[in-house]
């Protein structure tokens, strides 16, 4: 789960991460207001997009405006646009600051690995990502060990690898914190500056929590909006479904993230794209699989679907049962690949034998599945 700035911004301040008075507004109205609290009539206010991708300044999201007066009508010009994809619904306005000098620095999960990793730069900024272009060795990797995680020792050898000052180490430790603290797998800050009045404080922040650490994390639900999401992604995560957009044509619905993921990868040995991933877990009932089916077929970018499980917790008449529902429920205007194995795979696919429909198609095989899902997508996109 992506947190948005403001967000991001709150977690440093709990840890001790010295950030800019800011609030967050929704109105142009309410920005003016804002930006009266925040002293902008006397030294003007940062108004700042509130959208969870990157590029924003590029793309004229993050604006200066010189009174209140003035926040309002950027507010206004801001709130409504579109940057990658994401429409603003809020901005966050921010006092400005007399920056001396700008630093990058950010951990993440390296799962490969198994640890996380330490990216540091002394040239923070927008520019951040020519910097590593251009000259790689401006921007150290240091290695984190989990149980160890970052000590003194550890944020002094980050600092000095990637030419930070020394007052910057802090700063590592606390940063260190709002990960292990909040369960994140990324925790970003470009840019980490320096004041001219020598404190050290996040401009901006980025952080992604482990949604599978939700059960420990109360208050994340008083923090987790769906604003951001595709609408068919805030749909699932509102019924509880593991489901992600993606942009092709052959629905795919599976039990369990690994057969998912293979899944995937034979559809896209077949010569088809994929248009999602959507696990219906190991224990799914029927509903769940009525709700996973409706969900895929509500994409209109999907041309045909394939229900791929393996029977295990999951006993295939289960799901063929949802799938009829689902049938009941939904009108069926795109092919429907369904193989099921396993687990009472023969009385599964007895079921379905029962409730013919003209768009269903079992396949015994993944493989022959996957080719006849890709099949029956082509010649839907030739018919269109």
């Amino acid at each position: 789960m992506d947190l948005y700035e403001h967000q991001a911004r709150e977690l440093f301040a709990h840890h001790g991460v010295a950030v800019p008075e800011a609030e967050v507004a929704a109105t142009a109205r309410e920005a003016r207001e804002a930006a009266h609290r925040l002293g902008a009539d006397d030294r003007g206010v940062v108004v700042k997009a509130q959208v969870k991708t990157g590029g924003r300044g590029k793309a004229g999201g993050v604006k200066r405006a010189a009174d209140a007066a003035a926040a309002e009508i950027t507010a206004r010009q801001i709130l409504g646009m579109d940057i990658k994809g994401h429409t603003v619904h809020t901005v966050m306005l921010a006092q400005p600051v007399d920056v001396e000098r700008e630093f990058y620095v950010s951990y993440v999960l390296d799962r490969a690995a198994g640890r996380f990793t330490a990216i540091a730069s002394a040239e923070g900024g927008m520019e951040i990502e020519e910097v590593a272009a251009r000259r790689p060795e401006a921007v150290v990797r240091v290695p984190v060990d989990p149980a160890e995680g970052v000590t003194e020792a550890k944020a002094a050898e980050i600092a000095a690898a990637a030419g930070l000052p020394e007052d910057v180490a802090p700063v590592l430790r606390r940063l260190w914190r709002v990960l292990v603290d909040e369960d994140a797998l990324l925790v970003e800050v470009n840019p980490l500056v320096r004041t001219r009045e020598g404190a050290v404080l996040a401009l901006d922040g980025k952080v992604t929590l482990d949604d599978n650490a939700r059960f420990r994390q109360a208050r994340w639900g008083e923090e987790h909006d769906t604003a951001g999401l595709d609408p068919l992604e805030a749909e699932a995560a509102a019924k509880g479904l593991g489901y992600v957009k993606l942009d092709g044509e052959v629905g795919v619905i599976g039990n369990g993230a690994g057969l998912v993921m293979s899944t995937l990868d034979v559809v896209a040995g077949c010569g088809a794209r994929p248009a999602n991933f959507l696990d219906i877990g190991g224990g799914a009932s029927a509903q769940v699989m009525a709700d996973g089916l409706a969900l895929v077929l509500g994409d209109p970018a999907v041309k045909s679907v394939l229900v791929n499980v393996f029977g295990g917790i999951t006993a295939c008449d289960a799901v063929a049962e949802g799938i009829v529902r689902a049938l009941d429920q939904v009108r069926l205007t795109k092919p429907l690949v369904v193989r099921l194995d396993g687990n009472n795979a023969a009385l599964g696919r007895a079921v379905l034998d029962a409730h013919p429909h003209p768009l269903l198609d079992q396949r015994t095989t993944m493989d022959g599945a996957a080719r006849r899902a890709a099949e029956l997508a082509a010649s839907a996109a030739v018919v269109a």
